[in-house]
């Protein structure tokens, strides 16, 4: 089993940025695909990026595209999402998710674990 534990979020102007971590413990893996989704008031849950195990492919949805980027630290078992350039639209609960496969999804059926989530406001 594995456990996911987001921190990092808050509070933040639009045009600010935040960086949510999530640390994985229990029976990790490197091979693992990581991805982050987000669930805004009174919408479903949406994907927002997706980084394979190992690192080397990332894959993220088009609204985040050039302001987001996600990364791994392997040694570590963490898995990172800088969020640059934010807007009030990206207002949500941030939830972290690992499946057992290496490559990435978009699609959180396909997601075996997940973390708490944590709260992004986006607000002036």
């Amino acid at each position: 089993q594995v456990q996911l534990t987001e921190s990092g979020g808050g509070l933040v102007q639009p045009g600010g940025s935040l960086k949510l971590s999530c640390a994985a413990s229990g029976r990790t893996s490197s091979n693992y695909a990581m991805g982050w989704f987000r669930r805004a008031p009174g919408k479903e849950r949406d994907f927002v990026a997706s980084i394979s195990g190992g690192g080397r492919i990332q894959y993220y949805t088009d609204s985040v595209k050039g302001r987001f980027t996600v990364s791994r630290d392997n040694a570590e078992n963490t898995v990172s999402l800088q969020m640059n350039g934010l807007k009030p639209e990206d207002t949500a609960v941030y939830y972290c998710a690992g499946r057992f496969r290496a490559t990435v999804s978009d699609n959180d059926n396909a997601y075996d674990f997940w973390g708490q989530g944590i709260q992004v406001t986006v607000s002036s």
